[in-house]
């Protein structure tokens, strides 16, 4: 017995000495991490202590509706899609530096306030840029949608050693409540856009795991909850892009309202440019102004010449920002004059001003041109130049190539010419050109070219200060187009005064136009009553000979002054 005794007594001290060991293990790694963790926690201080002059892209960012400019119609269009009592998706479009992410988060504060706002007083404004959130196809980590960390996988702690795989939220459960606001959203995975609408229709995510079993005790019960229901996702979308609305997938676009943010005008440049140098409080001089209105794109090239040039003064001891200092900015930095968009001053035989759209809601005036040479009689020829050969249409990984649109339409404008204007084009060797150097595709281009060959072939000139777009079909009626708010908003800067569009698109706000004429037209004939004036020789130009070989329309210029 005293054997038993002495060897149960080894055992213990044995024992003892062994969790006795284990803790001081234990006490002398948490002091050790203690000890590192106040040593961070020194240097974060420290770090935090020291901070910068705040940047004055950051100054100048709009922290309230009325501080954002120039885009008053998408404001209203935003404010009316998620300030109400059911707010809905959103997808913004527009050219990059206009104000859109500003725009989402003033308007999210704008919707607090509405007592009948499901948003909450705290509701999040979580932002995801879409050209870096990371996708990966094993499904180890998706910062948008969220993730499991699996037990194999290193770092899964406790609950990883016991076998428990542990759901990692992601930005659609963080905007909970809120918004979640995607940055250029076209780019996308498609895979992560098709979680995302699913998200969007379910409100809530869903996340797998080959180690979960809804039959395992040991699982905590919030662990069973969230795969067995789902992490909460019930937000609103707000998606930003750059791209053309037709460059996005359909099943997108059909979930969210669409608006259309514009480009500024350099008057809004010059808002935008004054507003920064009255931060900094380095005034800008007016000629210094003025450099920054011709060559800013957009309000963020604005603030960075405003930032540089202001930079330059205060390294020289001057208050003021001059033009010197901007064009050395101009010169350094490589920045274009913004295009002048502006229409010739005199009327001309086959020159007509048409309007086509070069990005999202981005409307341009352009010059269709036309010329004709006398050829034998039904031996005439056609070629136009500037114009989209081919073009790739469709979708779900099936593409294919096609005559494009614009080229298309340039035999409905032969067939018109000839059956419903009375005109002989096949006498006529023609060429037709959109001047420009960038490809023009579409059929709006239509009533365009008919005006231009119209006028070659009857030597009457266009009027300068009118525009148009439409499709022309065969028997001369004028069909309706896309873009036509931002081409009349364009031809009104460039100066035009009539704008002439299909009856189809035409909309009420059309009438309280005042800087330009809309003029609803459903036939060729219409169109050529507005656009074309009396003939050349009439109007004592050089008639051009009908020879040939000879050039219609060689005379272009009309004498100032005698426009009707």
């Amino acid at each position: 017995m005293e054997i038993l005794g002495l060897i149960n007594l080894f055992f213990a001290i044995v024992i003892g000495l062994y969790f006795w060991n284990l803790l001081r293990q234990q006490q002398g790694s948490k002091t050790a991490v203690d000890r590192e963790s106040r040593r961070e926690m020194e240097k974060l201080r420290r770090l935090k202590s020291i901070a910068l002059s705040e940047p004055l892209s950051e100054l100048t960012r709009p922290k309230e509706l009325q501080e954002i400019v120039g885009q008053s119609d998408g404001l209203k269009a935003l404010r009316a899609a998620l300030c109400g009592a059911n707010p809905q998706h959103v997808i913004i479009y527009g050219p990059p530096g206009v104000g859109k992410t500003a725009a989402a988060r003033v308007v999210l504060e704008e919707a607090k306030k509405n007592p009948l706002s499901p948003f909450a007083p705290d509701a999040a404004f979580v932002e995801v840029d879409a050209t870096t959130a990371r996708f990966d196809e094993r499904g180890i980590a998706d910062p948008l949608l969220g993730s499991v960390h699996d037990p194999i996988y290193q770092g899964a702690g406790p609950l990883g050693v016991a076998g428990i795989p542990q759901p990692k939220p992601g930005a659609v459960t963080k905007a909970h409540g809120g918004v979640l606001f995607i940055d250029e959203i076209g780019e996308l995975h498609p895979i992560q856009l098709n979680k995302l609408l699913k998200v969007l229709e379910d409100r809530r995510v869903f996340l797998d795991s080959a180690y979960y079993s809804a039959d395992d005790h040991n699982i905590p019960q919030h662990i069973h909850d969230i795969f067995q229901n789902g992490l909460p996702a019930d937000f609103r979308l707000v998606g930003a892009t750059t791209r053309l609305a037709e460059e996005l997938p359909p099943a997108l676009r059909s979930r969210c309202l669409e608006i259309y943010f514009r480009n500024l005008t350099p008057e809004e440049i010059g808002i935008i440019a004054a507003n920064a140098s009255a931060k900094i409080k380095l005034p800008l001089e007016p000629g210094a102004l003025e450099e920054i209105k011709r060559f800013a794109a957009n309000g963020r090239d604005a603030v960075n010449m405003v930032q540089l040039a202001g930079g330059v003064a205060f390294s020289e001891g001057r208050r003021t920002i001059t033009k010197a200092d901007v064009q050395w900015v101009l010169s350094c930095g490589q920045y274009t004059p913004r295009p002048q968009n502006r229409i010739r001053q005199e009327p001309a035989v086959g020159v007509v001003n048409g309007l086509a759209m070069y990005g999202p809601n981005l409307g341009t005036v352009i010059e269709v041109e036309a010329a004709a040479a006398a050829s034998r009689p039904g031996r005439g020829q056609v070629k136009v130049t500037g114009i989209m050969d081919e073009e790739e249409f469709g979708r779900q990984g099936r593409t294919m190539r096609r005559r494009s649109q614009a080229l298309s339409s340039v035999d409905n404008v032969l067939t018109v010419l000839r059956t419903c204007l009375a005109l002989r084009p096949q006498d006529y060797d023609i060429h037709i050109n959109f001047p420009g150097g960038i490809p023009v595709d579409g059929p709006s281009a239509g009533v365009s070219m008919v005006t231009a060959v119209a006028s070659v072939l009857t030597n009457q000139p266009v009027s300068n200060l009118v525009a148009m777009t439409g499709e022309v079909t065969i028997r001369g009626l004028v069909r309706a187009v896309g873009g036509i708010v931002p081409k009349v908003r364009a031809a009104g800067e460039a100066g035009v005064k009539k704008v002439l569009i299909p009856k189809e698109n035409w909309q009420e706000s059309f009438a309280l136009q005042r800087e330009v004429e809309v003029v609803p037209v459903s036939t060729i004939q219409e169109v050529l009553e507005h656009a074309l004036l009396e003939a050349a020789d009439q109007l004592h130009l050089p008639a051009a000979p009908r020879t040939q070989g000879a050039l219609l329309g060689a005379f272009p210029k009309i004498t100032p002054g005698i426009i009707p």
